[in-house]
């Protein structure tokens, strides 16, 4: 038997990989069986097994390959030395809408893990992947804000924690409604105003009143 050259084994792993996307993203994963992904991809069930374990070894690999947009966006606008932490929330925020609107595969990982996946034990990769990628996401919020606090962009009382979990639920939610009906809005126009009308709320927030 002819052995496949590192390129051509590279090659087949990513096809392995793109055409597992596509099809957990029309299928969902519960209802995807390896033999499906083999079919869609032109290969033998054991080209998919010489590459990976299981299905969930498969999975696991799947999201390794592809940046979260919120991470994503993230991790190009952080910077803690910023003199203006909430514009720079802002961007991160927006630079993640736009994101995902324009990554055809971005959308098809975040279709999966909102709407095409059961989190059982067979995809306790993927909810870890999720779980993992709120934490960063929440992580950096915090920070932002607590530094907005510092500098007097926000009033004192503010509680960053909450501000973060604030953020990012308006960021969840705009992601889950688009990819319901991705024409029905522009998510980066209609999102930047959403977060913009958020931001100037916090900086009007009046401080809690004691019970009693």
């Amino acid at each position: 038997m002819v052995r496949k050259t590192k390129e051509e084994a590279l090659e087949t792993r990513t096809r392995i990989l793109e055409t597992a996307e596509q099809i957990f993203s029309e299928q969902g994963v519960s209802h995807t069986s390896l033999q499906d992904i083999a079919a869609a991809a032109n290969v033998t069930r054991g080209a998919i097994y010489w590459h990976f374990k299981n299905k969930t070894d498969l999975l696991d690999a799947m999201l390794q390959r592809v940046k979260m947009p919120i991470e994503d966006a993230l991790e190009r606008s952080c910077d803690a030395n910023s003199p203006d932490p909430l514009s720079q929330l802002r961007r991160s925020a927006v630079d993640a809408l736009q994101l995902i609107s324009e990554g055809a595969s971005a959308q098809r990982v975040c279709e999966i893990l909102l709407f095409k996946c059961e989190y059982v034990a067979e995809t306790a990769d993927m909810r870890r992947r999720h779980v993992d990628s709120r934490k960063i996401a929440l992580g950096r919020y915090e920070d932002g804000f607590r530094r907005a606090i510092a500098l007097g962009q926000l009033p004192p009382h503010t509680n960053p924690r909450i501000a973060a979990l604030g953020l990012h639920a308006i960021m969840h939610g705009l992601f889950m409604d688009w990819m319901l009906e991705p024409g029905d809005f522009d998510i980066t126009e209609v999102g930047g105003r959403v977060i913009d009308d958020f931001l100037a709320g916090l900086k009007i927030s009046q401080p809690e009143t004691p019970a009693g």
